[in-house]
């Protein structure tokens, strides 16, 4: 939501830049803006597209107007025909300078780690709502039925379980999660690598911000260029009449939106850190903080009431095995993002 939100300001921010640099020109060049920021939000949230022709296409549709507006202004609006001839002729005249190839580069080098994070995040998702419905084997039901109610039937009903005992049993009973906790562990990683380097220059909140400032400098090129790109259009004789083809004028609003996407990533940071041993600790966590006796305090072993347990015996037990195959895929992404 952050990011929509983030998206949906730059956009914003855009379209008043426009309205106060080339009012003439904002209300043509609004449903291209609004177009450009739709493809970079559906990019961000994972859909299949390209952002460099996205940007391409911004600039192609943009050329029309600009060339009525600021190239040629003492002409009658375009045409469908002509504004469809203006925008080929633009194409091989690159009226924007550099403008086009630096803004693709930045939202790609920006977006592309926002990308692989919210693939990441919808993915750790699914890891943990997988993990919290395993099902118990038969064996380890009824180890943990011996381990919690036995004593009851001795009358011990506030009797704990001795901890190695509990972690016997826990263990046994999780050890599919222990099969998940090294990769979880290189997962969390990966996204602590990616984090960091989204927060030292890979900054999608800054490079949005900019995208207004590329996009005013690239219409002022085109206007500082106005006789080169008038001859040139005039040369390619493209000077047609067709059916007149409207543009929809799409209302300006204005948000004042406090978005920080490093905060949110920062905060996020420092809480995953916690979690990065959670399965391979999640015995540990769930002995020692609610399960069993404290250390010196009798407890019960399986088979009677005693002051320490001995044994070292982990139970084999084996049920629902998670796929690790999307965890690595995605794994692979944040690497490759990282580096």
């Amino acid at each position: 939501e952050a990011m929509e939100a983030l998206v949906r300001q730059a956009q914003d921010q855009t379209v008043a830049l426009l309205l106060s640099t080339y009012r003439d020109l904002s209300e043509d060049a609004a449903p291209t803006v609004d177009e450009l920021f739709t493809d970079v939000g559906l990019f961000v949230l994972g859909a299949e597209l390209s952002l460099e022709e996205a940007v391409q296409r911004f600039f192609l549709a943009l050329f029309p107007p600009v060339f009525e507006r600021l190239v040629e202004p003492g002409l009658e609006r375009l045409d469908g025909g002509y504004g469809e001839c203006v925008r080929s002729a633009g194409h091989g005249l690159a009226p924007y300078g550099n403008a086009p190839a630096r803004l693709t580069k930045q939202l790609s080098g920006a977006a592309l780690p926002h990308r692989v994070l919210l693939q990441a995040l919808h993915l750790g998702v699914e890891v943990i709502n997988t993990t919290d419905h395993l099902q118990l084997s038969r064996e380890c039901r009824r180890a943990l039925l011996r381990m919690s109610y036995c004593p009851h039937c001795q009358a011990l009903t506030s009797t704990r379980p001795c901890v190695g005992y509990c972690l016997n049993v826990l263990r046994g009973c999780l050890a599919s999660l222990a099969e998940v906790d090294p990769h979880w562990r290189e997962f969390v990683g990966s996204l602590e690598a990616l984090l960091v380097r989204m927060d030292s220059g890979m900054d999608l909140e800054r490079t949005l911000a900019a995208v207004p400032t590329i996009v005013r400098d690239a219409i002022a090129h085109a206007h500082k260029s106005a006789p080169y790109l008038s001859s040139q259009v005039k040369r390619l004789n493209f000077y047609t009449l067709d059916t007149y083809r409207n543009c929809s004028q799409n209302k300006i609003s204005y948000f004042c939106l406090c978005v920080c996407v490093c905060v949110c990533c920062r905060e996020f940071l420092t809480s995953l850190r916690v979690y990065r041993a959670f399965y391979g600790g999640l015995a540990n966590q769930l002995c020692v903080s609610e399960l069993a006796a404290q250390d010196g305090v009798v407890c019960w072993n399986g088979a009677d009431i005693v002051k320490r347990y001995t044994h070292t015996h982990i139970l084999s037990l084996s049920f629902l095995f998670l796929s690790l195959g999307p965890i690595l895929v995605i794994y692979r992404q944040i690497v490759h993002c990282a580096a």
